[in-house]
């Protein structure tokens, strides 16, 4: 037992190296774990009193154990024996299959990185690029729900900023559980949106597997109270009109719902924006008639780093107004003991375009797109006052007093894209070759109008 042993100084180092690796993954590694995830919770539970609606244990769950806790669902067993009898594969095949569309679906939720770095982020971005308006019910809407329901925000899909908007206002109540599409699977990128909350979707999946595995997640996601925020649209609009409803994602939280147990309270949000900083690759995907969206990480990268200098040197001019409106919230229950889905699809995407906010963009495009004659400043004011007194909507606008400066301002950045042509003393009208992107911004509102021909005659 005294005896010396000899060995190379590779093996040596070699031995230390796997005793030190044993060492830390056997010791260490829980120690600082269990450390870290005590001042977590402290962390969680601190923050959870500031919160209108706390996060649930659910969505703080560990991703492993929320994994094995899907995949061995006794919905999705059967389906894995379905999938493994309709494709002739053993049921261990058939089970790493669903295994791996959970991994692909399941977050890793961080609380730490959702509130102390993806909220001010989105703070900041969302200020940065817009003059946000929101309706000053907003508030009183999310004030008024059930502390115990769980929340589910309803909103038109029409930018990526959609995310960034509604995660800052609804920022001070709880975070937030988005549905994702296949654009977030990029790396780094789909680190950080999964540990913000989100959960990937594939929308051209059709797979039985697939759907069940998606299915029991957002089941266990909405009877554990987790809020959440769908796209009912199904993917952004190419032409700028709000879509009737995709009931997938709607109809696997209405299954979640027993009458009697925790309700589901649903709440319409509508958004529109004075640009779109995708309007023209939106435009030309609806043109081409697909949904492919041909954007270069390094054209991204190059706007990203154009917009920072800008603002470094004072010289950038922000997009406009993004306004952000919550409409009346709805019950599930109110729906009776088993809810029609078309029908609460129809309502919510209703309550949507009543509640969708008129700003001076769409409506300039709408009052130009339909004046073959250019217009001086006063009359596009005129106009322009006339048109949001048509509408008769109670969509929240600047004072008439200030309407002047707010048209001009619109002027000048559509002036400055290329989208209309002119000036306030010679008049204003649309620029010939811009017709299809005036179009998109038109018809953000043209729900509030009779049917009517979209240009000019």
């Amino acid at each position: 037992m005294t005896s010396t042993v000899q060995m190379p100084l590779w093996a040596l180092m070699l031995l230390l190296a796997f005793a030190a690796v044993t060492f830390a993954s056997h010791f260490l590694f829980p120690s600082v774990r269990w450390f870290f995830r005590r001042r977590l919770e402290r962390a969680v539970t601190k923050l959870n009193t500031r919160l209108k609606r706390p996060i649930e244990p659910f969505k703080l769950a560990r991703r492993h154990d929320m994994i094995q806790r899907l995949v061995y669902d006794p919905q999705v067993t059967q389906a894995i024996v379905d999938y493994a009898r309709k494709h002739n594969v053993r049921e261990d095949v058939a089970f790493e299959k669903a295994r791996s569309y959970a991994r692909e679906i399941v977050p890793s939720f961080s609380a730490f990185a959702y509130f102390s770095f993806g909220t001010r982020l989105a703070n900041w971005l969302a200020s940065a690029l817009y003059t946000v308006r929101t309706d000053k019910g907003n508030t009183t809407v999310l004030d008024g729900i059930d502390p115990d329901a769980t929340v589910v925000f309803i909103m038109n899909h029409r930018s990526n900023m959609d995310y960034v908007l509604v995660t800052t206002l609804a920022a001070q109540a709880s975070a937030l559980s988005y549905a994702v599409g296949e654009w977030a699977r990029v790396w780094p990128l789909s680190r950080l949106i999964k540990s913000m909350g989100a959960y990937f979707i594939r929308r051209r999946a059709r797979g039985g597997l697939y759907r069940a595995v998606l299915a029991r997640y957002v089941q266990m996601a909405t009877a554990g109270g987790v809020t959440q925020a769908i796209f009912p649209e199904g993917g952004l609009s190419v032409d700028g009109r709000t879509k009737p409803p995709k009931l997938g994602l709607l109809s696997y939280v209405v299954q979640a719902w027993q009458p009697g147990e925790r309700d589901v309270v649903f709440v319409p949000v509508a958004i529109n924006y004075d640009r779109v900083f995708e309007d023209r690759i939106l435009v030309a995907a609806g043109t081409r008639g697909d949904r492919r969206f041909p954007v270069r990480m390094s054209v991204i990268v190059r706007f990203i780093a154009k917009t920072l200098w800008q603002q470094i040197r004072g010289r950038f001019s922000k997009f406009g107004v993004a306004a952000v409106v919550f409409a009346d919230p709805v019950r599930l229950s109110s729906y009776g003991t088993v809810p029609e889905l078309g029908r609460l699809g129809d309502d919510l995407m209703g309550r949507i375009q009543t509640a969708m906010p008129l700003l001076f963009v769409p409506l300039m495009a709408r009052v130009l797109l339909r004046t073959s004659a250019p217009l001086t400043q006063d009359a596009l004011v005129a106009a322009v006052a006339a048109a949001a007194k048509e509408a008769n909507t109670q969509s929240p606008l600047v004072p008439a007093d200030s309407l002047p400066g707010a048209v001009q301002a619109a002027c000048d950045r559509m002036k400055a894209r290329g989208l209309i042509i002119g000036d306030a003393r010679t008049g204003w009208h649309a620029a010939p070759h811009e017709t299809a992107v005036l179009t998109y911004y038109a018809n953000s509102i043209a729900h509030f109008y009779e049917p009517d021909a979209a240009t000019a005659q």
